[in-house]
């Protein structure tokens, strides 16, 4: 059985548990609503409200003038996302990160040793309640795309289990929007079909949806079905590491995107310091609106763990190698591969030297941090200060941590 275990309203729910003040009141966590910001995650009070990921951080304010607006700390973030990591850990060595927030667990081997997977489940809600002050939603499903349904379905503080024999009665009523890939294109074409449920969908068949999806209509039928036949894959054994971010509404401006590459970008970089590895090959991720997939990789000179050129790279490749048409774009994601594990390449300062500054701020924001707590010092980039690059530049050199 797979668990897919995703934290609530993360970001914003560590701040409130950092700041128990803040309880009680929206909390939108991102960049400022007097700049070009986005936000990256807002409690459930701010939600109900109708702030949500994704936004401009200025509509946010107009939607909930009183909430309170905090810039994101992505190494702290970090942290506590090993502490959470740890917990997991304990039941089963298959755990998958997909971002910081959120993994899968497969823990069809360990149910012998810590009892049946809905047990595992629970246990896991109260190690991160009780040891964290967090809270967790858990799917419980036969496989990844069923768990990651079901983790979603009683948000926030929820635990769904989908009985291997009853797949069909649990998906059959579910909207067919829920699906992974249906986004605002493809569910106009659905509802064309008069489709509204994914029993309705399953009814259709497969050359149906291929006439009218091309291979994505294969893709979305075994979906339907309950298929899906991706395995869990431990990060220590991963041959990448890559998050990816798919938007409520659909995001056509390129500030905005640049913005949330920094994020998924030091999300990617956070982790590969964190593992002691450097990557050579910097991946970009776009879906469009007709969810059109085009992926992108540029192979660096040197391997790197540096959040500003992941950034440069991928916001290089948007930039330049997007095939020309109209950016709405649904999803995104940053990925590394062509990893090298140990210690950091010194490059030569005379060839390359702001990799060596980079590179050497890294270094020195991580021992003041160890040493003073990992608050004291927050990175100055883009969607955490909207900060906008320089003409000729793809990021900002100077200033990029500040206190």
């Amino acid at each position: 059985m797979i668990l897919h275990v995703d934290m609530d309203a993360f970001y914003a729910s560590v701040e409130e548990r950092d700041r128990p003040e803040l309880v009680g009141s929206p909390v939108v966590v991102g960049g400022t609503p007097e700049g070009r910001g986005v936000v990256a995650a807002a409690n459930y009070v701010a939600r109900e409200f109708g702030v949500h990921s994704a936004m401009p951080a200025a509509q946010a304010k107009r939607l909930c003038p009183h909430a309170v607006f905090l810039r994101p700390r992505m190494e702290h973030y970090a942290e506590v996302a090993a502490q959470i990591r740890s917990v997991f850990e304990r039941y089963t060595p298959l755990v998958e990160p997909l971002s910081l927030d959120e993994a899968f667990l497969d823990v069809t081997g360990s149910e012998s040793l810590h009892g049946p997977a809905l047990s595992i489940a629970r246990d896991i809600k109260r190690e991160v309640r009780d040891g964290l002050s967090l809270v967790a939603s858990v799917g419980v499903a036969p496989n990844q795309f069923l768990a990651k349904i079901a983790s979603d379905l009683e948000k926030p503080d929820g635990l769904v289990v989908v009985d291997p024999t009853q797949i069909q009665e649990f998906l059959d009523p579910l909207p067919v929007r829920t699906l992974w890939g249906v986004g605002r294109v493809t569910g106009e074409k659905f509802d064309d079909l008069g489709v509204r449920t994914i029993g309705q969908l399953r009814q259709l068949p497969v050359k149906t949806l291929q006439h009218h999806l091309g291979n994505n209509g294969t893709h979305l039928w075994e979906l339907a079905h309950g298929i899906d036949d991706r395995v869990v894959t431990p990060e220590q054994e991963a041959k990448s590491i890559s998050h990816e971010k798919t938007f409520t509404d659909d995001i056509k401006d390129v500030a905005v995107l640049r913005a949330w590459l920094l994020e998924l970008s030091e999300q990617v970089a956070c982790r590969m310091r964190r593992q002691s590895i450097n990557a050579k090959t910097v991946h970009l991720k776009v879906r469009f609106d007709d969810f059109q997939t085009i992926t992108r990789a540029h192979t660096l000179s040197e391997p790197t763990d540096v959040t500003q050129e992941v950034w440069q790279a991928v916001v290089r490749m948007l930039t330049q190698k997007m095939p020309s048409r109209t950016l709405c774009v649904r999803l995104l994601g940053v990925g590394v591969s062509n990893l090298h594990h140990g210690t950091k390449t010194q490059m030569d300062l005379f060839e390359d030297e702001s990799h060596d500054r980079n590179s050497r701020l890294d270094e020195i924001a991580d021992n003041i941090k160890d040493k003073f707590g990992s608050s004291s010092l927050q990175r100055g980039l883009g969607m955490l200060h909207n900060i906008e690059p320089k003409s000729g530049t793809d990021g900002p050199n100077r200033d990029q941590y500040g206190e």
